[in-house]
């Protein structure tokens, strides 16, 4: 597996691994945990070095599974969480916390959980309005002094918050939806990203799954599925949207690889220092993403891919307006 640099020195494999689809989202969470753990294990085995996890993604549950599988190879990965919730004493969430006191409180949970004795990457999950980036990107610094934190990441923050961050503390890497399906990203975050050095990692690089071709206006969304509750994933949207898949599918057949590996091409040549991580329950699955990596789109590819995406109009909002709230966009 190549390698990539998030920011100035976090080395990590050029596809990650988000494991939040083991433990929400997506429909029933699978029955077998040791099923998960030999999935998680058997990335490192293909070269996978980085995985992404959060105290919310359960919640807690998540860091548990991945802690639990990475754990006889430890000193080979980098793993990343994230705090920015608050929980009441049911566990349940409760809105957004990014006091000092609980990132350090949250960071603390997140060690033990995780059963390691620090953290490389730690993002912000979402930007608190109410406590000043400063105020996060110190209390990160210090986990850093401490020894418990290696790297300082943020999750959906706009241009100013990340300057601001990254003023206080160096930050390595944003992680922010960015895919074919959702390019928002192109309009500011990438020229601030690659003026201050930081890295980006993409989450949902296929569309939650659209972009695989393995979804269409057909498909029902089962219980505890997200997807059935985004405007872009209604049926009339999925029929609209179909125009992207078909793009990729075209290009799929000229490269004998899948529509999935053409988008998670894309994304590895839009810049070096990006790094998606595509989650999968399933091990064809993985190979089928890993194998994007020996996919090469020319410049003519990607220049083709653009144009004609350019003519593609993406049908219905990322998300419902009370998850749009909680994005930064300052």
């Amino acid at each position: 597996m190549d390698k990539r640099i998030l920011g100035s020195g976090l080395e990590v494999s050029a596809l990650g691994f988000g494991c939040m689809g083991m433990s929400q989202s997506f429909g029933p969470n699978p029955g077998d945990r040791g099923q998960m753990i030999s999935l998680l294990r058997a990335a490192v085995d293909r070269g996978v070095t980085f995985f992404d996890t959060a105290e919310v993604y359960g919640p807690f549950v998540n860091e548990e599974l991945v802690g639990e599988a990475l754990a006889p190879v430890r000193d080979q990965v980098v793993i990343a969480t994230k705090f920015g919730f608050a929980f009441d004493d049911q566990g349940r969430q409760t809105g957004l916390s990014s006091h000092p006191d609980h990132i350090r409180q949250a960071a603390e949970g997140s060690l033990r959980r995780l059963g390691t004795d620090r953290l490389d990457l730690l993002y912000q999950h979402r930007v608190d309005p109410r406590i000043p980036i400063e105020d996060v990107a110190g209390a990160v610094g210090e986990l850093v002094a401490a020894g418990k934190v290696r790297h300082f990441g943020l999750s959906e923050a706009g241009p100013g918050t990340i300057r601001r961050a990254h003023a206080v503390y160096p930050v390595t890497a944003l992680q922010s939806e960015y895919s074919l399906f959702w390019r928002e990203p192109e309009e500011d975050i990438l020229a601030v990203l690659a003026e201050l050095g930081i890295g980006l990692v993409p989450f949902s690089p296929l569309g939650r799954g659209f972009l695989t071709g393995r979804i269409d206006q057909a498909t029902e969304f089962g219980a505890g599925d997200i997807r059935a509750t985004l405007p872009r994933f209604t049926a009339e949207a999925r029929a609209a949207n179909q125009a992207v898949v078909d793009l990729l599918g075209r290009i799929a057949k000229d490269k004998d690889a899948t529509p999935a590996q053409i988008a998670l091409a894309w994304l590895l040549a839009q810049r070096p220092w990006i790094v998606p991580i595509p989650g999968t329950r399933r091990l064809e699955r993985l190979t089928e993403n890993l194998g994007a990596v020996q996919v090469e789109l020319s410049a003519d590819d990607l220049a083709a891919i653009d144009d004609a995406a350019a003519a593609i109009t993406v049908v219905g909002a990322r998300y419902p307006e009370a998850m749009q709230r909680m994005i930064d966009r300052s």
